[in-house]
């Protein structure tokens, strides 16, 4: 059964339609240009007691900085982008956290080097984005992909089972067509999303 996190929650009542519609794991977002960003003291208030992977989400962290994040929040794992990404990687992992790691598909698919215990999480790229651009990529260059992977970028209730049928990935993940608007998630979209991935 595929695994299914639900990212860019900003609110109690979110984070609880996402676990209570079977949602895995959680996502919560502090980079500084996000419309999804929250505080990680606000994060562990709304991660706490959550029954789901709990992960914080972050944009040209340094490692050291990443750890300070991921304690304030009390979150379970991280998903470092941009800057330091490699770095923070290895710093997560070293800390026992569970760690995705980001990768920017375009017209083609490149996979760097990751030690076993990181799944990489492909996202569609855009220049000057770090994700959540609600657009897809051709998931068929996924499926070559060894091990584990998580298929992210432009998923919704509409396309997820197809896309998981297509690249047959190990989880998916989905924000921004979860949405009423920036931020704030329509509970049924996100519950349609979890059902459709569970079903496929």
């Amino acid at each position: 059964m595929t695994w299914v996190k639900v990212c860019g929650l900003t609110r109690a009542e979110d984070v609880a339609a996402a676990v209570d519609a079977g949602a895995d794991a959680v996502g919560f977002i502090i980079a500084p240009e996000s419309p999804r960003r929250v505080e990680p003291d606000e994060v562990r208030s709304l991660a706490a007691g959550v029954d789901a992977v709990r992960i914080l989400v972050t944009v040209d962290l340094e490692p050291g900085a990443l750890i300070a994040a991921a304690e304030a929040a009390g979150v379970d794992g991280v998903q470092p982008h941009g800057l330091h990404r490699d770095a923070a990687i290895r710093a997560g992992r070293d800390l026992g956290l569970f760690v995705l790691c980001p990768v920017g598909v375009g017209d083609y698919l490149e996979l760097p080097a990751l030690p076993a215990e990181v799944v990489p999480v492909l996202d569609t790229y855009r220049p000057g984005r770090h994700g959540g651009t609600g657009e897809t990529f051709d998931w068929e260059l996924a499926e070559r992909v060894p091990g584990p992977f998580v298929l992210a970028g432009g998923l919704g209730p509409d396309n997820v089972a197809a896309a998981i049928q297509t690249a047959r990935p190990w989880g998916v993940d989905a924000s921004s067509r979860l949405e009423a608007t920036a931020g704030i998630k329509d509970h049924g979209k996100v519950a349609a999303f979890v059902r459709e991935a569970k079903q496929a």
